[in-house]
């Protein structure tokens, strides 16, 4: 077990593990057959339970995760291995039309839709590898954002509409944050890879809208889903706290994921709401979501700061070590280090997988592995919040 305090701060130990990371996926998330890779890879063991199903998401992950390996100097196949899946998106995954569907089985497309969220991986995805100088990536950047802003921006609220059909058709009222806190993270990783200033003006517009304005008419926390109109939906899902997507209430994990992307939109702009609104998210995340008898953040809690799913995500961990490392950064309080030592202890002693080095996707309150939930989850489970947030740490 690493020594507290010490070594998960040792820039040594945090590179190590996402070696462990990037090891446990790779060769087997490389798919020969069909392209890109595989990506439902068991918690337990990394046995393949289903090597055909492409979710756009998670192929978008493996390219952030290998072209981050390249840039910590990680493996040669890094390099590889993030060119693989570059290609699959733009020779396979893109449709004539520029649009990316939602899944694919094998090469065929399986679910038609466009997200926002799928959309905004895809941006974030080939910044990530541009800055890494995989080949091809940073080509298609600019007509990547055009798509978005065509078809999914809406000018007149400073955000994103959500699911459009293969025709490029509204589907549904629905408006949600999850989609654009990723859409704001994309557009910083592409003013990083090519210092265009439309993107970190448009990532800046996202936060202040969402995090500002919008947290500000609501309780003073950033709320999960709102009308077509961009008004507060409070009883959206109320009867489905559980929902892996969309769940009622607010959800630490994505006021911690809030904390880190304001602590980094503040290096590109110097205002002081950044910070001071990162701060009052984090420390909002840890009071109303640490569970104090058992460790660890409880899924989501009410208005009134209630939990209401008391299970474990590996997610939430992973951005809340990150945005407390970067939060200790900004302000130079060390209470923001305590938590980084706290949330680190708790995520290394029961959500790390400590023979292959992966992390288990969920586990009880009490710490257990939800064993029936192993090769259930949706095909996202690339190690890209426990890898990304790694980085984001070293960096």
């Amino acid at each position: 077990m690493p020594s507290y305090q010490t070594t998960f701060r040792d820039e040594k130990w945090l590179r190590q593990h996402v070696g462990g990371l990037l090891n446990f996926y790779y060769p087997t998330c490389i798919d020969h057959r069909f392209g890109g890779y595989v990506s439902q890879l068991s918690d337990v063991d990394g046995h393949v339970y289903d090597g055909k199903s492409k979710l756009l998401v998670s192929t978008c992950r493996f390219v952030f995760n290998f072209s981050v390996g390249k840039m910590l100097d990680g493996p040669d196949w890094c390099h590889s291995a993030a060119h693989h899946g570059v290609d699959f998106l733009l020779e396979t995954h893109r449709q004539d039309d520029g649009g990316y569907p939602w899944l694919l089985s094998g090469r065929e497309v399986d679910d038609p839709q466009r997200t926002a969220y799928g959309h905004a991986f895809v941006l974030f995805a080939l910044s990530t590898a541009a800055k890494a100088e995989i080949p091809r990536a940073g080509d298609h950047l600019e007509a990547t954002f055009q798509t978005i802003d065509e078809h999914f921006w809406e000018n007149q609220h400073s955000l994103c509409k959500g699911k459009l059909d293969s025709e490029w058709n509204e589907v549904e009222s629905y408006r949600g944050q999850n989609a654009n806190m990723h859409m704001c993270e994309a557009l910083i990783a592409a003013y990083e890879a090519t210092g265009d200033e439309r993107y970190i003006d448009r990532a800046y517009s996202i936060a202040e809208r969402l995090a500002l304005e919008l947290t500000d008419e609501g309780d003073g926390l950033l709320w999960e889903h709102y009308t077509e109109y961009w008004t507060h939906d409070w009883d959206y899902n109320r009867d489905e706290p559980a929902h892996l997507f969309r769940p009622w209430g607010y959800q630490p994990g994505h006021l911690l994921e809030w904390t880190k992307l304001l602590c980094h939109l503040s290096e590109h702009r110097d205002d002081a709401w950044l910070v001071d609104r990162a701060r009052h998210f984090f420390d909002a995340a840890v009071e109303n979501g640490w569970d104090d008898e058992y460790g660890g953040f409880v899924y989501n809690f009410d208005r009134e700061g209630e939990p209401l799913v008391w299970d474990k995500y590996y997610w939430p961990l992973a951005e809340g070590f990150a945005g407390a490392a970067r939060l200790a950064d900004c302000t130079g309080d060390d209470q923001y280090w305590d938590w980084y030592d706290r949330i680190w202890d708790y995520a290394w002693n029961k959500v790390v997988n400590q023979k292959y080095g992966n992390w288990y996707f969920q586990l009880t309150r009490d710490g257990q592995v939800e064993n029936e939930a192993i090769d259930a989850t949706p095909e996202v489970k690339t190690g890209y919040h426990p890898l990304g947030a790694c980085y984001d740490v070293l960096r």
